[in-house]
């Protein structure tokens, strides 16, 4: 219930932030970090079969862990796509309510992130080495 819980909580937050963001296309800067959320969602797909993901914090019968390409960057490029593409949004509408979602939302794929590196942590000891060379979301930072 709590993994299920946790994508509700995405999806509503990513929809608030689309519904209530103005000027997407009119403002240079929001489609820049828009076109490098979408390039670099397709470089982690490039780099992680469907069947090997799942939307819920879970770990699907016989995952694969996957060190490379940009997994090298980052343990949850996926969420970092996510919220560079959410950011665009912001950058369009800096509003509060945004920005707000915005936050939240990182709040919510942290737990998402927390939750999986738990249950990867329980099962693969490669994933804990992982974890010491690698940063969650941003690289070098966090």
């Amino acid at each position: 219930m709590y993994s299920q819980s946790l994508v509700f909580a995405q999806f509503a937050l990513i929809g608030l932030i689309i519904v209530l963001s103005q000027g997407l296309f009119s403002n240079l800067g929001a489609l820049v970090v828009l076109g490098v959320s979408v390039l670099f969602g397709l470089w982690v797909l490039a780099y992680n079969r469907l069947g090997n993901f799942n939307i819920r914090p879970e770990l699907k019968e016989g995952c694969v862990l996957i060190t490379t390409g940009p997994y090298k960057l980052v343990r949850h490029p996926m969420y970092t796509a996510v919220m560079l593409f959410c950011l665009a949004f912001v950058v369009a509408t800096p509003s509060y309510v945004v920005v707000s979602s915005f936050a939240l939302l990182f709040v919510v794929l942290g737990l998402k992130a927390v939750r999986e590196e738990g249950l990867w942590c329980a099962e693969n000891e490669a994933y804990r080495a992982y974890m010491k060379v690698s940063k969650r979301f941003i690289p070098f930072i966090y």
